[in-house]
């Protein structure tokens, strides 16, 4: 994996740049739908790349593991082949969904004891296996193991996960040398920075991440409740750490508003299941704000969902239409709601790139922020 930074904007942070893959190129900022099971839930690959053009994906490991499991995804070829996706791909660790089992895991310095949510079945990720089941899995990108601590948190008990997390990452990096791709193609490792909402773990850890020398490098233990301010304020004092010539990926985040306060503290990777999930619950983000459909009052319009939008949703569907579907519970509500706000999220970080590019990122942010909040 490579990562150009073409223009980075005057005295502030924000920036584009460039990932090449070998599935292909990727413009940064950029955001990556999830996929947890190799799918985006009620949007096939086909629309993916036409309808949305998503450039990349999220899978993720944890669900992958339990099922269809590796020897499924071995015996396809990986999972480029096994969902018909030919563009790039990146797996989490899984570390996020064990930290969501807090009452089915044990946490060790060996890894993470857990029970399946599926069947109740025991299993052990350790920063070796985590590695292994991405070579298995056959993401461009494959994500350390960590653990992600809750909000809030005692300075403590954050310091021992942060700690805990580093172990396992070193533990994970030599598992990564010491082993090749299965499928022909490179594959590049990102460990992960933690250490809560305390600016001292948070510079300690990414200076320890950055000494491992990876190709990328990833922002977690964010966004699990603690204030948006001080999620940003993390973003700042790692990113002052984290050198420039590497693409950062911020987990999990967010809303629309997250990622351009993320962009311009020179954020370069996004993914959320808001836009996904709020859509399949009739929410739905536009250039004026924030479309809640299955209010009465766009009973009658029948004007598109973005009036000025250029979208696959925009050129076919009008807003009464698609409240008719949502009040009705019809399936194709979720699918036309995601297809929207997954088009609608490209747009944002395509946008953002372009006005880098142009160097009016400030003035465009402030401008689109107090829109893009407002219950319309």
């Amino acid at each position: 994996m490579k990562f150009n930074l073409i223009k980075k904007e005057n005295q502030f942070e924000a920036r584009a740049g460039e990932i090449i893959t070998d599935h292909g190129k990727v413009n940064t900022p950029v955001f990556m739908p999830v996929g947890t099971l190799g799918t985006v839930k009620g949007v096939n690959p086909r629309e993916l790349k036409e309808a949305v053009e998503s450039p990349m994906l999220l899978a993720n490991t944890y669900h992958l593991f339990l099922r269809p499991g590796t020897e499924i995804l071995e015996s396809a070829g990986g999972i480029h082949n096994f969902i018909n996706w030919n563009r790039p791909v990146l797996s989490d660790s899984g570390g996020y969904q064990v930290f969501s089992l807090s009452q089915n895991r044990k946490l060790t310095q060996e890894g993470a004891h857990f029970q399946s949510h599926i069947d109740g079945s025991r299993h052990l990720f350790t920063p070796e296996n985590v590695v292994d089941i991405q070579r298995s899995i056959g993401a461009d990108i494959i994500m350390a193991f960590d653990e992600c601590t809750s909000y809030p948190c005692e300075y403590k008990p954050a310091r021992e996960s942060m700690e805990l997390t580093h172990n396992w990452l070193s533990r994970g990096v030599e598992r990564f040398r010491q082993t090749l791709p299965l499928y022909g193609y490179d594959q590049s490792f990102f460990p992960i920075v933690q250490g809560s909402v305390y600016k001292d773990l948070r510079r300690e850890s990414a200076r320890y991440i950055t000494d491992t020398e990876m190709e990328g490098y990833a922002i977690g233990g964010l966004s699990v409740g603690e204030p948006v301010d001080m999620m940003y304020e993390m973003v700042e004092v790692v990113n002052e750490i984290l050198p420039e010539n590497r693409p950062r990926y911020l987990m999990g985040v967010g809303t629309p508003e997250n990622i351009l306060e993320a962009i311009d503290r020179g954020i370069d990777m996004f993914d959320c299941v808001i836009p996904t999930r709020n859509g399949r619950n009739g929410m739905l983000f536009t250039k004026k704000g924030i479309i809640n459909i299955k209010n009465l009052k766009w009973r009658n319009d029948f004007s598109p969902i973005e009036e000025e939008g250029e979208s696959y949703v925009d050129r076919y569907f009008s807003k009464a239409y698609l409240r008719h579907l949502t009040i009705a519970k019809e399936i194709t509500a979720a699918q036309i709601a995601t297809l929207h706000n997954l088009s609608f999220y490209k747009w944002l970080v395509n946008k953002a790139r372009e006005e880098i590019l142009n160097g009016t990122f400030q003035s465009w942010k402030k401008k689109m922020i107090e829109k893009i909040a407002v219950r319309l």
